[in-house]
This record gives structure tokens, sequence and C-alpha cells, in this order.
């Protein structure tokens, strides 16, 4: 037990800024020496009080890399409160996922390159613009493979978005860069406008009328994907391979795992509109993973009185197929005040590509 009050972070963030704790008991300065966090193995810091400082008996403090814009972060880039603790001697644990840099949520050296174009979808008969995100240092690794994660809604994922705002992938992709979290080939595919709703569904609805989900989800298996696999330097298997989107590209992701399980082994599902497909939790009691699978599932309780129980229930029905077939390793993420909204889903990208493909528990 210490005899004073010592401070120890851990941090996954990996660059040359020191690391300060700052408070009421310095006036708040970001940057003072007398406050300096002391390096204790890669990532870990320690910082004892002294014992003749005196400290109130509800300590205020934040850590800093040496300024208010090198404050730390949350996870998704976000400003974070004040952390508290008590003054009696004892050790404090605490995490930083993520630091502020010279102002900005990321370092714009770490956003991943960009490459678009218009792709013929034979199974549709139409183009659609696909667009490809390469980490920041793929060309500094010629001998490096990477999973590859399908994502629907492209018009919704990068840079401002259209209409409904963005999840602002890459962005969020520049800030698990800093800290080694970013080996992943992300393509992004736009929806189809007027025929979203058919191409993301793969039952004949009322609202949808003809259901085409089965050919969009062809067109990536038989057309995108082997495209992809053959001018990048991908890892092809199941296992690093993922599919993911919201609202109904969270529907359209769950029945490309559960209808071509050899091919997407990796499910990100945000508030997806199970609704409209009440037949997919009988799908999923019957499912059988041909190959180890890992699904992470978030829905926000704001989002309607039925987003959370429709995901327990799939998450209960898809659960049962432990007792056939391979492991399906699902994480569900629910947030109280969770509206159906890209800021949300946003939020939680990062979370859910650390625990989809590097085993991270969020």
């Amino acid at each position: 037990m210490p005899n004073q009050l010592r401070l120890e972070l851990f941090t996954p963030v990996h660059d040359d800024r020191p690391v300060f704790v700052s408070g009421s008991f310095n006036d708040w300065n970001p940057a003072d020496e007398a406050f300096r966090m002391q390096p204790d193995g890669e990532g870990q810091y320690t910082f004892t009080f002294p014992a003749d400082r005196s400290l109130p008996e509800t300590v205020d403090y934040k850590y800093t890399k040496g300024g208010w814009d090198h404050v730390e972060l949350s996870s998704a880039g976000e400003g974070v409160p004040n952390r508290t603790t008590g003054s009696r001697p004892h050790a404090e644990p605490d995490i930083v996922p993520h630091w502020r840099w010279f102002g900005q949520a990321f370092n714009p050296e770490f956003l991943p390159k960009q490459v678009g174009e218009d792709f013929h979808l034979p199974q549709l008969d139409t183009n659609r613009r696909v667009t490809v995100l390469l980490p920041h240092d793929y060309e500094n690794n010629p001998d490096k493979r990477y999973p590859v994660l399908y994502m629907n809604d492209g018009q919704n994922l990068l840079g401002e978005g259209v209409g409904y705002g963005s999840w602002r992938v890459e962005e969020k992709m520049a800030m698990l860069a800093s800290r080694r979290r970013h080996d992943l080939i992300i393509v992004t595919i736009d929806h189809g406008e007027a025929q979203r709703l058919q191409e993301y569904t793969v039952e004949k609805t009322r609202m949808a009328g003809r259901a085409r989900g089965r050919d969009y989800l062809k067109f990536i298996r038989d057309t995108l994907k082997p495209t992809v696999d053959a001018k990048l330097r991908t890892l092809p298997d199941a296992e690093h391979t993922g599919i993911g989107g919201s609202s109904l590209g969270g529907l359209i992701s769950v029945y490309a795992g559960l209808m071509h399980p050899d091919v997407f082994g990796r499910l990100m599902v945000f508030s997806p509109s199970l609704w409209i497909s009440p037949k997919i939790y009988f799908d999923a009691i019957r499912f059988k993973a041909p190959v180890p699978m890992r699904v992470f599932v978030y829905g926000g309780a704001a989002e309607s009185k039925y987003m959370v129980p429709n995901l327990e229930r799939f998450k209960e029905s898809l659960v049962k197929q432990q007792y056939g077939g391979n492991p399906i390793d699902m994480y569900l993420s629910i947030y109280p005040d969770g509206t159906h909204e890209e800021v949300h889903w946003s939020r939680e990208f990062p979370r859910a590509v650390e625990w989809l493909f590097y085993g991270e528990h969020p």
C-alpha cells in the first residue's frame, strides 16, 4: 500500500511527447515540470505526489502531453470530463486511449490514402461509387498483408457525408493509427439512392417490394472482393474479412454473415433494421458457422422502444447455434442515450474495429 497518492497511467498511443498531470494542485498548468510523469515501461507512466504536498480530500485532475492542445481524449477523439480521486494514500490506475494533436483530434499525417472510382455491378446492372481507404503507411510495408472491411452506405462514411451526416471513418482511422490499430483496408460502397431499401433487404416486403439484397451481396462476393484481393495486399480469408453498416446497412451486413459465412467472418452491425425482416431470428437460430466468427452489435436505447429488445433477441437466437458449428463471439454494446444518427455510429466505430480485428475489449 503506497504511503502517498500515486497515479498509474496506461496509454496505447505511442509518440515522443512527455506526459503531465494537471489539476487544482498546480493551478491547472498543463506542462508543469514538477508534475511530469515518469515512464515505467511502454505506454506506462507514474506520478507520486510528494508527501509534503497538501491535497484536498477530493483531487480533480487531467492528463496532458504538454498543453491543452495536447490534452487527453476519449477513444473516439472527443473531450472527457475532469478525473477525480480521493487524496488518501493509494494507487489510482487510469487509461487514456487518445490525445489531442496540436489542437486536432488526430494527426493528419495518419489519415488513410483514399482512392475512389465508379464500379460496375453486373448483378444489379448499375454503377456505384466505391472508395478504398489504405493505411497511411501501406506503401512503406510492401510485404505486409491486411484484413479488409467492406462498408455499406458509403455516402455517409467519409468527409462531411451526404444528407444525414458522416461517420468520418478516415478521421477515426487516423486516431486508431496513433495507437497502432490501423492495419485495415476499408472499402466503402455507395448505396443505390432510391434502390437502397431493395438492395439492403433479402425478403420481399410491402415497403421494399422486390428484394435485391442477395444480388448486392453476390456483387461483393463475386465481383468486388476478387478485384480488391487481386489488386491489393489483402488477407482474403473469412477470418480477416468483415462487412459493416448501420440501419438497413446493418441489416444487410447481418445477412452477409448468415448467407456467406465462408466469406465474411467479421460483422460490424450498428442499429440494424431487424423489424423489416422478422424471419431473421429463425435464420439465426438455424445458422451454423463454418469458421469462428466475431460480431459487434451496437444499438441506442433512445432509437425506439424496440431497438434493444430486438438486439437482445437476435443475440439470443444467434448464440443458440453454439450447439453446432464453430463458435460465434458476439459483443452487444447498448448506449442508453444513443439515437439513430451518424454521430453515435461514428463514436462507436473505433471500438468496433479494435474488438473485431485486434481482440481489444471495448
